[in-house]
Order: structure tokens, then C-alpha cells, then sequence
């Protein structure tokens, strides 16, 4: 099944959307990369469909933390901010630092990596190729860490602590520098900052000491941003049902989120060769936002929900609406693996483990025919768990669509940095998962509606990893 993808057009259009600056949900980088994706649809002959959702947008601008200890201020690097944390004026806030604390005072949280977590809880692993592949043992890492325990941080919030500084620790300086987490959490008007754990050191001290802290957290509030989804059909011969392939368009760097430029190659692709089912192209916002783009329809989901909230006679056969049999979530193409190895942070393969879910026994078999000949390729699968299915196939999942998703999850993930973390991104990688999928749609496209079969729904306690 020979494919047609252009490994320059794939680079070309990275480079394009690395040229539109950080794309955090609703920013002028967003919105400039929606435009363009639209633009490029547009020149293939389809036309496009948006759903606008406004909301209150947080930005931060300038950061800065001074200890004011007895031997006279000690300047603070600042790892990052914390997202949608608070804002202060340009000159801080000043309190002392306090483990716990009300009013006035700056609370200090220690954010140590994860020991003991153990990865059969988040994931239930189904196959992998080559056979030996696996996840880790442990359940860890910056993303893992930020989102668990920053939940501490949401409850002394309620409280009414004035700031916070959050300390990486277990992890080098280098991986958690320019981190932008945790992002699930709803806006909590204290600002807090993120220090990695030598400039935690600094802080640690102070706190035993008794000593305040001016923290600053410049940002912007804007109370009626503009945040866009939008999608485009591509008909098929057969134009009652329908696939659904989805991503989304806000992001931190080049492989957070480039899937979007991977679903531009396919449908390249599928112009030229007419699918059977027709194809609906999905490309969302709001990942980075979610307590404000998505609209539940399980105890968890993710931004693609809005959509199909907003778009059911595209999706939910009812009537004489479309029937979508089949969803394809393309998230995160081209990561390499980088781990810290005693202490340094670096490449220790070329290629990361590409975790893929899969609805059910048939979509699995799908995607191990379509990673038939693949010259670079370390797969997993693995079954929803626990209630969680991580990155926007879950929504499709939610809905009952059975889905093949990838969402690889590298540490450097959600990283803002000057480079894009461009030094991790494997171009040919990109290209073959891009052709992996073009396969996979051709795959499901071959099977009759009930060959696809139901999704199997979440597994509950440990899962196999």
C-alpha cells in the first residue's frame, strides 16, 4: 500500500507554524496557526467550519521572585509560571514564606518526582512492537507530577494564601525549565511560580529561616479572547458515514501540537485518492484550557468534546444526520526520547515509545497492519483505564466512536522554549506515523460498519504494563 507524504511539505509546514511563536489556547499564535491551516484547506478546494467559544484568557509576561534574607536579597531563577495561577502588579507581592499559610504569606510546596507511583494504575497495555517495548515501571515525570499534586495548590488557593512557589525536585534543571503545567486547573487568583530544585535550595533555606519573598507575576487577563475550532469534510463515495480524525491547534512547541500538519499531508492524500467513508477533519482549541472547552460527556474528557457537542448532525447518525463508525486522534508526531540519566538530561533513543489507545480488538488489530514495514517505530497500546484516556481521542472514545489515538507523552511535552525543542523532533519519524495513519483510515475504510464493532469501555484497578 504505497503512500504519498511529503517530507517537505511535513518540515516546511513545522517550520511555518514555529514562525507563529508559542500557540497557547486563544493567543495571537493560535489563532495566526488557525488561519493559516485554514488558508491551506482552502487551497485544496474545501471549505471549513468554525465554532467560536469566548473566554477568560491568562498570559503571563514577566516573572520574578527575591528572597529578602538576613544577609540581603537573593535574586531567584524562575523556572516558569504557572498557568492561569493569578497575576500581581510590576512590583510583586511580599510575604513570608510559609509551608502553610493564609493572608498574607507565600506558601512554599515541595514537587517531587514520583517514586513509587506505579504505571499499572494510569495505563492497562494491550500489545507492542517490537514485543519487548513496555512503559515504564513508575508513573513519573514533570506532567505526571504537576498534574497530581498541584491539586494541593487549587485547595490552599480556596484558602486564600497570597502566592506560591512550587519546587521541582528529583528531576534536573534542564528538563523542568520553560515547563507550562499544570494546565487542567481551574483560574485561582494566586499567582504562583515554578523554581527548579538548585534555585529551590535558595528557598528552602529562606523558609527555615523565617524569611519573606517578593514574587512577581506580570500577565495578561483578557476577559473575552477568541478561541476557535473549526473542520473540513472531505467526501466519500459513501456520504452517510463518516471518520472522524481529530488533534488540536493550541500548543507549547513543535511536537505540542504539530498534528495538525500531519492532517494537512492526508488530506492532501485522500484528495487524490477518493475515500469510501467520507472523512471529517477536526481540528480543535481549547486543550490547554480545558475547564473552559469541554462539555462532559464522561466523568473526564477533553476540548474535542465542545465540538462534538456543538456538531452532533456531523457525528451521531441520529436521523438523517452523519454517522461517524470510526474516529483517528493524531497528536504529538516526531518525538524522540530524552531522559535524565544520573542526574543529566538527554537523548536516549531516537524514536520515543508511541503510546496509542484503541477502542477495541478490531481497531487494535488495524493499527499493527498499518505499522506493517515501518522503519522507525516503538509502539504501545493500551485500553482507557481508570476513567483516563489521555489526549483528544478521549472524547471521541466518551461518545462511543471507536478510535485509534496517538498521544505520545515525552517529558519535554509541554516545554515553552526559544528553540521549540526543535533538537527533539525526528522529521522521518513524523513523516512515517503520517503515512501510518493515512494507512489506518484506508484499513477501516475496507471493514463494514459492524466488523468495527463497539468501544470495549474503560478497564478498572491495575492494568498490565
Amino acid at each position: 500500500m504505497a503512500i504519498e507524504v511529503s517530507k517537505s511539505n511535513i518540515k516546511k509546514e513545522i517550520d511555518i507554524m514555529n514562525s507563529f511563536g508559542t500557540r497557547l489556547t486563544g493567543s495571537k499564535g493560535n489563532n495566526d496557526f488557525i488561519a493559516y491551516l485554514k488558508k491551506e484547506i482552502k487551497k485544496m478546494g474545501f471549505e471549513t467550519k468554525s465554532d467560536v467559544k469566548k473566554f477568560k484568557r491568562w498570559e503571563a509576561t514577566n516573572t520574578k521572585l527575591v528572597l529578602h534574607t538576613k544577609d540581603g536579597d537573593v535574586d531567584v531563577k524562575v523556572a516558569s509560571a504557572h498557568p492561569y495561577s493569578g497575576v500581581t502588579g510590576p512590583e510583586g507581592i511580599t510575604g513570608k514564606l510559609q509551608k502553610k499559610g493564609i493572608g498574607k504569606d507565600i506558601v512554599v510546596f515541595r514537587m517531587a518526582d514520583f517514586k513509587k507511583l506505579t504505571s499499572r494504575f494510569p495505563f492497562d497495555q494491550k500489545r507492542s512492537y517490537p514485543k519487548d517495548v513496555k512503559l515504564g515501571k513508575q508513573y513519573k515525570g514533570p506532567v505526571t507530577t504537576s498534574f497530581v499534586k498541584t491539586v494541593a495548590l487549587l485547595i490552599q488557593s480556596f484558602i486564600g494564601c497570597k502566592g506560591a512557589i512550587l519546587i521541582w525536585q528529583g528531576m534536573s534543571d534542564e528538563m523542568v525549565e520553560g515547563q507550562y503545567l499544570n494546565f487542567i486547573l481551574g483560574y485561582m487568583g494566586v499567582p504562583a511560580l515554578w523554581v527548579n530544585e538548585t534555585e529551590g535550595e535558595k528557598v528552602l533555606k529562606a523558609l527555615k529561616a523565617g524569611d519573606t519573598a517578593t514574587l512577581t507575576l506580570e500577565g495578561i487577563i483578557e476577559k473575552k479572547a477568541k478561541g476557535e475550532s473549526f473542520c473540513a469534510i472531505v467526501p466519500g463515495k459513501k456520504d452517510k458515514e463518516a471518520i472522524i480524525i481529530n488533534t488540536h491547534t493550541d500548543g507549547t512547541n513543535c511536537v505540542e501540537e504539530n498534528g495538525a500538519v500531519g492532517m494537512l499531508e492526508m488530506m492532501r492524500y485522500f484528495k487524490k485518492h477518493k475515500p469510501e467513508r467520507t472523512l471529517i477533519f477536526v481540528f480543535t482549541t481549547g486543550h490547554f484550557r480545558i475547564p473552559d472547552f469541554s462539555h462532559k460527556h464522561g466523568i473526564v474528557d477533553q476540548s474535542t468534546s465542545l465540538w462534538l457537542h456543538n456538531n452532533k448532525a456531523l457525528w451521531d447518525g441520529k436521523g438523517k444526520h452523519i454517522k461517524v463508525v470510526a474516529g483517528v486522534t493524531v497528536e504529538h508526531l516526531g518525538c524522540t526520547e530524552w531522559k535524565d540519566v544520573n542526574g543529566v538530561y538527554q537523548q536516549t533513543n531516537p524514536v520515543d515509545v508511541e503510546v496509542v489507545y484503541t477502542g477495541n480488538k478490531v481497531m487494535d488489530d488495524i493499527y499493527f497492519e498499518a505499522i506493517k514495514g515501518r522503519k522507525q517505530c516503538r509502539t504501545v497500546t493500551l485500553h482507557p483505564h481508570n476513567l483516563l484516556h489521555f489526549g483528544e481521542g478521549q472524547s471521541l472514545f466518551n461518545v462511543g466512536i471507536p478510535d485509534i489515538a496517538l498521544v505520545t507523552a515525552p517529558d519535554y511535552l509541554c516545554v515553552v522554549s526559544d528553540n521549540h525543542e526543535m533538537d527533539k523532533f525526528n522529521l522521518d519519524l513524523a513523516v512515517e506515523q503520517t503515512e501510518t495513519f493515512i494507512k489506518v483510515i484506508e484499513l477501516i475504510n475496507k471493514k463494514k460498519t459492524k466488523e468495527l464493532g463497539k468501544v470495549d469501555g474503560y478497564n478498572f484497578g491495575l492494568g498490565r504494563a
